[in-house]
């Protein structure tokens, strides 16, 4: 957007961003984690941030997006810019139709080829949140495997862009709400619940491994143990093309032939990628990666 333009839009009484401003601050978010902000969502920057200037006592956005810049303490506040621009809406047992599709069809699938080939899983959930996706892919396997799962080697790696979410998901405990999609049997088994606290148990716990990554970073992306499936769901709406395609590029990469990749239910990769096959269930598309 052109820097004649401008025309600001209010935050309270006293803060406002303008066009220049806002451009830069988007420009700036892309270029370090991928994130696209469109023009007519301007007002994201300027609420989400605007307390971040208050707290820091800046006088106007340009003072913050030359904090992030060029202060000797940016590294810090580039972390806290990450934790306000993402959101984190997520629960146990998402959309379930999908969740279904990927028990039945999906895990069933790759256990059975596991079995012939050292019962080995590796499962990525790249985006993780607070930790809901990946613990409910956790307490799925312990409900395909059972009492075998002592015998598997199974790895669930857990990345988001926040390492403030990942310490709520390292910490394993949720509120009812989080539950709301969940089988009351599923929550019986897996949980300790106690006046609407519910903790994770520890034999689901074990399964996941948290660690920040920003998706934009080829290296960090490519040291993720190749894996039987990727979850990405509900992360790619916020990207451009450009980066739609360099992540779901790597995914494919990271999968090994056979594997699947499960992004979000309203989410495609039409005009992004052919390198996978869409497979139609009732209720979910999934991708595979072909042998």
């Amino acid at each position: 957007m052109s820097s004649l333009f401008s025309k600001t839009i209010s935050l309270g009484k006293d803060l406002s961003i303008t066009d220049q401003e806002f451009t830069n601050l988007r420009d700036y978010i892309y270029a370090e984690c991928g994130i696209y902000v469109a023009d007519n969502r301007k007002y994201l920057i300027e609420n989400r941030l605007g307390n971040r200037l208050k707290k820091l006592n800046l006088k106007n956005f340009d003072e913050y997006y030359n904090l992030l810049r060029f202060d000797a303490c940016r590294s810090a506040e580039i972390k806290r810019l990450f934790e306000v621009i993402t959101t984190n809406e997520t629960s146990f047992y998402r959309n379930p139709p999908q969740i279904k599709v990927f028990q039945r069809e999906i895990l069933s699938d790759v256990i059975a080829g596991c079995r012939r080939n050292g019962k080995k899983l590796r499962i990525w959930s790249a985006g993780c949140s607070t930790g809901e996706e990946p613990y409910t892919i956790s307490m799925i396997a312990h409900e395909i495997l059972r009492s075998e799962i002592g015998a598997w080697d199974i790895r669930i790696t857990a990345n988001d862009l926040s390492e403030r979410v990942l310490e709520s998901a390292r910490r394993g405990v949720y509120n009812d709400y989080t539950l709301r999609t969940t089988p009351q049997e599923i929550v019986s088994r897996y949980f300790d619940s106690d006046e609407g606290q519910n903790k994770i148990k520890s034999e689901v716990k074990r399964l996941v491994s948290f660690g920040q990554i920003n998706l934009k970073d080829r290296m960090q992306l490519k040291r993720v143990e190749r894996s039987q499936i990727v979850f990405c769901r509900n992360v790619i709406i916020y990207f451009d093309d450009a980066m739609k395609k360099h992540v779901i590029n790597a995914f494919y990469d990271n999968l090994l032939p056979g594997g699947y990749l499960i992004i979000g239910h309203s989410e495609s990769l039409h005009n992004i990628s052919r390198s996978f096959k869409p497979i139609h269930y009732p209720g979910a598309i999934i991708y595979k990666k072909e042998e």
